[in-house]
């Protein structure tokens, strides 16, 4: 089997790559693709389109040491699902987490709205559900999207990313059905550096990406 080359060019080429290693789930009509916003939407939207399978995003947010924003405690996902991380050594008070926990959840709700607006969430029962996301580091966020998938009664949970840590993946593994990651180098050290363009996704971005998705979905195929 041939190893992917990484840096991939950007997000969506992550997708394209990710999307040849779930082959095996090409052309079902059971399968449901759930993005991470922001990242995960392009590679989600490359892998759904490959697969000929539906888009939708699934929210998540990081809970972010106060202070230290960029180092996560922890996770929320829709239907108040929480992850928290280890922290030996670290000490955060119950109010500093409450607070966090607060913010994030405004945000969430704040997503889901605008990415979504007025349509509902698809069904995930009896489905096989890929969450996809551009990469795993230390997988929080990832770990609280597969707790919150699984009280939805899918028939089975797939992780997929064209990225991770190898600890990271193995990890998931207990967790998901699934873990599917095009490439695991070592050593990992941030989702970033395997990418050659890594901007910061917009709302924007995720909205047209969802959009286009949706309009494909519409069409009938010849």
């Amino acid at each position: 089997m041939s190893v992917p080359r990484v840096p991939f060019r950007d997000r969506r080429h992550g997708g394209q790559v990710l999307a040849e290693k779930l082959d095996f789930l090409r052309g079902r009509d059971d399968v449901l693709v759930l993005a991470l916003p922001r990242g995960g939407v392009a590679v989600g939207f490359e892998v759904a389109h490959a697969l000929g399978a539906p888009l939708d995003v699934f929210v998540v947010r990081k809970l972010g040491f106060p202070g230290h924003e960029e180092y996560a405690m922890g996770a929320i996902a829709s239907g108040g699902v929480r992850v928290m991380n280890p922290m030996p050594g670290i000490s955060v008070s119950a109010d500093q987490v409450a607070a966090v926990v607060s913010r994030e959840t405004d945000e969430l709700v704040r997503r889901e709205k605008l990415y979504r607006g007025a349509l509902p969430a698809q069904s995930m029962r009896g489905k096989t559900v890929v969450i996809v996301d551009d990469g795993l580091a230390t997988g929080s966020t990832m770990r609280a999207a597969v707790m919150a998938v699984r009280r939805q009664q899918p028939a089975k949970i797939v992780v997929a990313v064209p990225v991770g840590a190898e600890e990271t993946c193995a990890l998931l593994k207990t967790e998901a059905d699934e873990v599917v990651v095009a490439a695991m180098p070592r050593p990992f050290r941030a989702v970033g550096l395997w990418y050659r363009e890594f901007p910061q996704s917009s709302d924007d971005e995720v909205r047209a990406l969802l959009d286009e998705a949706r309009r494909e979905r519409a069409v009938p195929q010849a």
